[in-house]
């Protein structure tokens, strides 16, 4: 296991109210060995896209001099 940052964990804890609607929307009774493949793979995009917004809108809070550049930042 990775040591995760603390915007990582951050962005982690964000992800967990919308995988536990998720979830709730499944079933909390079910196994995981009963998911279908539509069902893992929601799990899996809700997991995944709630972390990648929660890390995106971390990054739109840091100082300009810190932000990773963008294509419109290159002078060619």
């Amino acid at each position: 296991m990775v040591d995760l940052t603390e915007q990582e964990q951050a962005a982690i804890r964000a992800t967990m109210r919308p995988l536990g609607e998720c979830l709730g929307e499944i079933g909390w009774q079910t196994r995981l060995i009963d998911l279908t493949e539509p069902q893992v793979l929601t799990l899996i995009e809700v997991a995944v896209g709630g972390f990648q917004e929660a890390m995106h809108a971390a990054a739109q809070q840091l100082p300009d001099r810190y932000r990773p550049l963008s294509a419109a930042d290159a002078p060619f």
